[in-house]
């Protein structure tokens, strides 16, 4: 059904095919179908994680659902966990179009977005109306475009307090390849310094929500050890490896047809190998210390289970959705039930 449908999808603008999906999933009756032939429910599945218990260890990567719009009908295409944004701040328009390429030969994606969004009172005004309480929400949180390096505490902590009551983890994004100087905030002191604001921030709630980094894929292994030092020191939840890479290793495209794209980071197959490097590494050389989620690259079962193999407690799709359908979250927890 979904290959189908992909076929039209893949004749439209990337950009323009993305609204057409949303369109269609929120239609009425959308959710009963998804559930009859994707939901994949059994009590093996269900893992704690960071003190949650997600249904499923599938979830879908932020990025799709940057405003909450369809975080609920996604639920019903199997996901575990949905997360949503990044959300900044205030609504930005992000970067010019075209700003979202395919390159189908590798099954990737190349995307220079930059941080689209409506603004978190959006997004947050949107999740104050979560009927499914099981399907577990992460919140996904960035800086404004504008705002300099040097003040982007305050960014990640006006999206942590509008997001506090309505999503149950979050995670810091300052791996984007998309938002000018964002990735210098993954040095070791700012980094230290933003995830010890949020985690004191965290300390006065009425109940602490568990907070994650995520990393880029292009990250050393000097500083990955940086990266566990950083989430021991500070007591974070954990970490989301990995983010798109600004690497172009290894496609099948000319470097003339990839210049012609330009910038972005590049997303699917091509990830696949260095994300589950990123995991291993993280949790062998951490002694397993805290939960990691996998994501990158995952378009098949296998791949899930490969990940999970490396050590991730969780996993996450977002191009492999875009390429094989709902069809993968389910063989993904149809092969786990199986095992």
């Amino acid at each position: 059904m979904y290959q189908l449908l992909k076929f039209f999808l893949f004749r439209l603008n990337p950009e323009k095919a993305h609204h057409v999906t949303f369109s269609l999933i929120r239609t009425p009756g959308f959710s009963s179908l998804a559930k009859l032939f994707f939901h994949k429910s059994h009590p093996s599945l269900k893992k704690t994680v960071f003190g949650l218990e997600f249904e499923n260890p599938v979830g879908l990567a932020a990025g799709l659902d940057k405003d909450a719009i369809a975080y609920e009908q996604l639920g019903d295409l199997g996901f575990g966990f949905v997360e949503i944004g990044t959300v900044t701040p205030k609504a930005q328009p992000g970067n010019d179009k075209p700003r979202l390429f395919r390159l189908v030969k590798d099954e990737a994606l190349i995307n220079r977005m930059g941080f689209n969004n409506k603004g978190v009172k959006e997004a947050a005004s949107r999740l104050k109306q979560r009927t499914n309480k099981k399907l577990i929400i992460g919140g996904n949180i960035g800086k404004n475009k504008v705002t300099p390096n040097e003040k982007a505490v305050d960014d990640y902590i006006i999206c942590f307090n509008e997001l506090y009551e309505v999503v149950d983890y979050f995670v810091v994004n300052v791996s984007s390849p998309n938002t000018p100087n964002l990735r210098d905030l993954q040095e070791k002191e700012p980094l230290m310094n933003l995830l010890n604001t949020l985690q004191e921030l965290n300390k006065q709630k009425p109940k602490q929500k568990p907070i994650l980094l995520k990393i880029a894929p292009d990250l050393t292994n000097t500083q990955l050890d940086d990266i566990i030092d950083i989430v021991k020191q500070t007591k974070i939840a954990g970490v989301i490896a990995t983010n798109t890479t600004i690497s172009r290793a290894g496609l099948s495209y000319t470097e003339a047809e990839i210049n012609a794209i330009g910038m972005g980071g590049l997303s699917g197959k091509p990830l696949t190998k260095r994300s589950v490097e990123v995991v291993r590494y993280l949790k062998q050389k951490s002694g397993n210390a805290f939960p990691v989620i996998g994501v990158g690259g995952i378009h098949t079962a296998k791949d899930a289970l490969n990940m999970m193999e490396a050590g991730a407690d969780l996993v996450q799709l977002y191009t492999g959705f875009i390429y094989e359908g709902p069809k993968l979250i389910r063989d993904i927890n149809k092969k786990l039930i199986e095992l």
